[in-house]
């Protein structure tokens, strides 16, 4: 029993010193799956102690940077799930530009790129280039970096039509490099989506797929200010696993399947 209560105090200890080091709460990620996901991870490099695993981190900026990413989930591609991609060309954009010239766009927790670039690539059909400027924000500086570079393996671009695939795109063996109209209508900046604050007046965020990890109080948090960022009339485009199951006690309220719309 006292050698359980030990690794307790042990990964507790881990998580303080996280929060005062980074400003990232493990807390408010679900402790089962991200305790399995840092103890493999410590297991795998040879540290017996989440203790001798947190040292070796400050010394090692490699080591820190494979546990940041190991942290968050960075599986993606453009336009993930199509039908959904569908909705927002065919009726929330439109809905959207009704009266207004432009509008203001925010990826959060845009890992590798892929989604905002597939939102740029989207509007580009209803907006000139001038008028697209899309905030990407992720938690891992690698990712945003990796993002900025605007180089994809041929995996992320299966959903993408052939004419997209043609106008955007050019081929350099298995890595594909997209054009610079489109990578210079994202701004990436990098973001802790629990403690930084957000901009406002936003008419579209889109958060998909990582309030999936955190803790039911997290994202009673995260809803409310994702809400106050909204403009009213303006929508919220989550992921598969993140349905709101009272989106009036946030000012929303469904308008199709992972939509809401700020009331």
């Amino acid at each position: 029993m006292l050698e359980v209560l030990d690794k307790n105090q042990d990964y507790d200890l881990f998580i303080q010193r996280i929060k005062r080091q980074t400003n990232i709460d493990l807390h408010a990620y679900k402790e089962d799956q991200m305790k399995r996901r840092l103890t493999s991870l410590k297991s795998r490099k040879g540290f017996r102690t989440f203790d001798d695993f947190y040292k070796a981190m400050m010394q090692d900026e490699m080591l820190y940077e494979e546990f940041l990413n190991h942290m968050t989930i960075n599986v993606t591609e453009f336009f993930r799930n199509p039908s959904r991609w569908n909705i927002l060309e065919k009726k929330i954009i439109p809905e959207l530009l009704k009266d207004k010239k432009r509008i203001k766009c925010w990826s959060a927790a845009c890992s590798t790129g892929e989604e905002p670039y597939s939102l740029a690539m989207l509007l580009s059909s209803f907006l000139d280039w001038k008028d697209i400027r899309i905030l990407a924000t992720d938690i891992n500086q690698k990712v945003i970096d990796q993002a900025k570079s605007g180089v994809f393996n041929t995996g992320t671009l299966k959903n993408l039509s052939p004419q997209y695939r043609e106008k955007f795109f050019a081929d350099q063996g298995r890595q594909h490099v997209i054009s610079e109209e489109v990578r210079k209508s994202v701004h990436f900046k990098q973001q802790n989506l629990l403690s930084d604050p957000f901009e406002q007046g936003f008419d579209l965020i889109i958060c998909r797929n990582v309030l999936i990890y955190f803790t039911d109080e997290a994202k009673d948090y995260l809803f409310h200010k994702f809400s106050r960022a909204l403009n009213k009339g303006g929508y919220l485009f989550v992921g598969g696993s993140e349905q709101i199951f009272q989106p009036q006690r946030y000012q929303l309220k469904e308008a199709g399947t992972f939509f809401y719309k700020k009331m």
